[in-house]
């Protein structure tokens, strides 16, 4: 009994991305084919396409588990303890310091390694 109804919820979710992917289709399609209509109207339309699409695709399976993950992460986020900004600023800075040195350093070595091909070379 529960194997024919998840394969019927499967079918159900596969005509769902179906539908999404048909009307996203038709969005583009529509976009194109209206050419000559207003830029207002057809910015329009495709959001209402892409708000339905959305509202039909959070109804499957996948789309419920993604929005389930979408609020565990802000839930997430708000737990984090974000850096006060002279903290940020030290590290910016300290950042900028470090690759600076490693530029130099690098630097260095690519004009000893040109004077050691030169003198193998005789250039």
């Amino acid at each position: 009994m529960s194997t024919n109804t998840e394969n019927q919820g499967n079918t159900m979710d596969t005509l769902k991305w179906g539908l999404v992917v048909l009307i996203l289709a038709a969005a583009v399609i529509g976009n194109q084919m209206f050419d000559t209509v207003s830029v207002l109207y057809r910015v329009l339309a495709v959001v209402v396409a892409i708000g339905g699409a959305l509202f039909i695709a959070a109804q499957t399976e996948k789309g419920k588990s993604a929005w389930a993950f979408a609020q565990e992460s802000r839930l997430e986020v708000r737990k984090v303890v974000w850096p006060s900004r002279q903290e940020t600023m030290q590290t910016t800075m300290i950042v900028l310091a470090v690759t600076a040195i490693v530029a130099f350093v690098i630097w260095l070595l690519d004009m000893g390694l040109v004077r050691i091909v030169n003198l193998i070379t005789g250039v």
